[in-house]
């Protein structure tokens, strides 16, 4: 945190900005600890705490109406491209469908504080024609919220972040070598879980020429759609005779699906 502090103090308020816009961006770079930094930095009256948190939510609109006009204009392919990026892209595309079905446009107050959902939701927006002035008034909202939380965190804990900073640097790099391995664990978990899984849902797969060729043959087969809401809206097309619920409902639902027959689960 020390380097951070005075990495922003150096260069001032343009650092803040280059952060926000890269982060929101969805470049890999974080943004709260230079929040942090810069609500330290405030509070010892080494910033201006207005300006700054002008910059960090005038970068946060930039990036996020660049996002929302590219889902306006090129649809749910820029969801999918912004997931592929994560380590688990189903669990991205899922969480953002089903914060948006559950809260509507209110989910651009919040949707910052979760990752993923951040870069994910300004192209949503765009996709499901939210009209650009209340986007840009939500989500100016959003980010002043967002910067100012952590900006403010920064500003009230600035005594406890330098000596937290003061603590770390004892380690030396060994903390960051730590820290670095623990992230690389992590990421290799996360790889292998997915490829097992992937390998699972590989060996019960049927393409939809095998499955159109059932049809055709009249056998008796059961489409179980459990692709989210705003997926059908958005492709505007259902399948003939499927019955649609979501995921989280199968365990309530079960008894509706007949067992005399195969069953054909459709999801995205």
């Amino acid at each position: 945190m020390n380097e951070t502090i005075q990495f922003v103090l150096h260069h001032g308020y343009s650092v803040v900005f280059a952060f926000v816009l890269a982060e929101q961006m969805g470049l890999p770079i974080p943004a709260i600890p230079m929040l942090l930094a810069m609500g330290a930095l405030a509070g010892a009256g080494r910033l201006s705490f207005v300006p700054a948190l002008s910059l960090a939510v005038l970068a946060s609109v930039i990036a996020d109406v660049l996002w929302y006009w590219l889902g306006k204009k090129r649809g749910y392919t820029v969801l999918k491209l912004l997931c592929r990026i994560a380590l688990e892209p189903d669990s991205c595309v899922r969480q953002t469908e089903t914060v948006f079905s559950r809260f509507g446009f209110g989910a651009l107050f919040f949707a910052k504080f979760i990752p993923g959902l951040s870069t994910a939701a300004p192209p949503l927006a765009g996709l499901f024609n939210m009209s650009f002035i209340r986007f840009l008034l939500t989500d100016a909202a959003g980010a002043a919220l967002w910067a100012g939380t952590f900006g403010g965190i920064g500003y009230i804990f600035r005594t406890q972040l330098e000596r937290a900073a003061e603590y770390a640097i004892g380690f030396g790099t060994r903390l960051l070598y730590l820290l670095v391995a623990l992230l690389a664990l992590y990421v290799l978990w996360q790889v292998w879980q997915r490829q097992r899984f992937l390998r699972k849902m590989r060996v019960a797969r049927i393409t939809a020429d095998q499955l159109f060729e059932k049809l055709e043959k009249v056998e008796p087969v059961m489409i179980v759609d459990l692709r989210n809401a705003l997926d059908i809206a958005t492709a505007g097309t259902k399948l003939p005779g499927a019955l649609h619920m979501s995921p989280d409902e199968l365990d309530q639902r079960h008894q509706e699906i007949p067992r005399d027959r195969d069953i054909i689960l459709y999801c995205t």
